[in-house]
């Protein structure tokens, strides 16, 4: 999926792709498979397109040192935003930390796996001293990489409460976001398996838009593209997900500055309580013209 109505300039630092291992078929968004069709009566065998499900081990280096720090289940593309986004939503990587994004070529890794596997490499002499290293994430694609758990370890990392003055947004508006989201998902049209993550303009403009069979892997994808195209901090912007609000996606869109977050569906108790504590304005149930504004309602136009 390209990232939106028009691309953007070249990244930095520049993802380089690396050269995994010669005649080795790099894994791609759609599979096709046969399947058996029953249908009124009628029974065919024919063709079908599923989302592809692979694992993405996520590895830092600085200095000598190198480390293991995610594997997650994901759809294969846009894999260097991925780890990037994953690496700033968790405190790891902040704007300018970045010195390269590259695919794994390290001996240890058979080359069939060198496409599952990335390798980022952080600009300092030795690996960030954090607490959220200490945690080996192994996830699955429907939780997503699981960040921090609590408001407490929000705190922790000294991230503040947004600002209060904008951007002001038009129920109108609103109303548009989930056909604009659904008709910019192209793996989506050919699959029906996808969960989405589209940043949009107070006006309804789409600025980019990531697909993944993770909810939260969209939105981390999503950051990091921001990320490596020097765009953060989000101020100013609208983040559009496709079915339900976490705390997780919450945390995350807090670290890249948005301040306003709409989903389709119902966001859970913690999510409501992180937007209402860090100033962020969270949108639940936006379906035709009806919504729910659970925290920030100063921000949507009465």
């Amino acid at each position: 999926m390209t990232a939106g109505p028009s691309d953007p300039p070249p990244s930095r630092p520049r993802p380089v792709p690396g050269t995994p291992a010669e005649g080795v078929r790099r894994p791609g968004p759609v599979s096709r498979i046969r399947i058996r069709e029953f249908s009124g009566g009628a029974v065919r065998d024919r063709r079908d397109d599923l989302a592809t499900e692979e694992p993405l081990e996520i590895r830092i280096q600085a200095g000598g040192g190198r480390r293991t720090v995610a594997i997650t289940m994901r759809t294969p593309g846009h894999d260097t935003e991925l780890a990037a986004g994953f690496l700033h939503g968790e405190g790891v990587a902040a704007p300018g930390s970045i010195a390269s994004i590259s695919y794994c070529t390290d001996e240890d890794v058979p080359p069939e796996a060198r496409h599952n596997t990335i390798t980022v490499r952080l600009r300092g002499d030795r690996l960030p001293d954090l607490p959220a290293l200490d945690r080996h994430f192994v996830t699955s694609s429907a939780c997503g990489v699981c960040g921090t758990a609590s408001l407490d370890a929000l705190r922790e990392r000294c991230l503040a409460p947004l600002a209060q003055d904008g951007p002001a947004v038009s129920p109108e508006i609103l109303y548009g976001l989930p056909d604009a989201l659904r008709s910019a998902q192209g793996v989506f049209g050919r699959t029906g398996g996808l969960h989405a993550a589209g940043l949009f303009t107070p006006d309804g403009a789409l600025m980019a838009l990531r697909e993944d069979v993770g909810r939260h892997n969209a939105v981390d994808k999503l950051t990091g593209w921001a990320l490596l195209g020097e765009r953060l901090p989000l101020a100013g912007h609208i983040l559009m997900v496709s079915g339900r609000t976490s705390y997780e996606i919450m945390q995350k869109a807090l670290a890249a500055g948005v301040p306003v977050v709409c989903a389709v569906s119902a966001p859970s108790s913690l999510a409501v309580d992180l937007a209402r504590e860090f100033g962020m304005t969270l949108v639940g149930f936006l379906r035709g013209e009806r919504f729910n504004v659970y925290a920030g309602a100063h921000r949507i136009e009465s």
